[in-house]
């Protein structure tokens, strides 16, 4: 059965940098399943696998913008230290956490401090980044069905 938007898929799967730096892997434990359209993987990542059957492996390029976004600029925000309450542990590197207007979580990574400022990369970690995304699928099955 090959996969279709309607398929329930079990995989293997690789994240790598064009460098070769592995980001993320399930080769060496259990595979991973899901259904395609539930946006466990962003929709370019499923569209690659449109098509493959069990037993095929194959290697795809992703662009920055089809993967993660553009690193943008204006996702960079400074904030005043006193924001962070004296015995926040700030240096660059650190995990901060913000709540959007709607109380969504905003995880942010700590580039700098600077005096009274702290410079926050907002932007997705792999943002900007030429992801090479290898697979290997196990199993293809129809999606199941929801009861009404």
């Amino acid at each position: 059965m090959k996969i279709t938007t309607e398929s329930q898929v079990t995989l293997h799967f690789e994240l790598a940098l064009a460098d070769g730096e592995i980001v993320d892997s399930n080769f060496d434990t259990r595979p991973a399943t899901f259904i395609m359209g539930d946006e466990n993987l962003p929709a370019s990542f499923e569209h690659c696998l449109l098509g493959l059957e069990p037993g095929a492996t194959e290697r795809f390029e992703i662009a920055p913008e089809d993967a993660f976004g553009l690193h943008r600029e204006d996702n960079i925000q400074s904030f005043r230290r006193h924001q962070f309450g004296a015995d926040y542990p700030l240096e660059p590197g650190v995990v901060v956490s913000f709540a959007d207007a709607a109380g969504a979580e905003l995880p942010g990574v700590v580039l700098s401090l600077d005096g009274d400022y702290v410079r926050v990369d907002f932007n997705h970690p792999l943002a900007g980044k030429t992801l090479h995304f290898r697979v290997q699928i196990i199993d293809v099955q129809p999606a199941p069905t929801s009861a009404a």
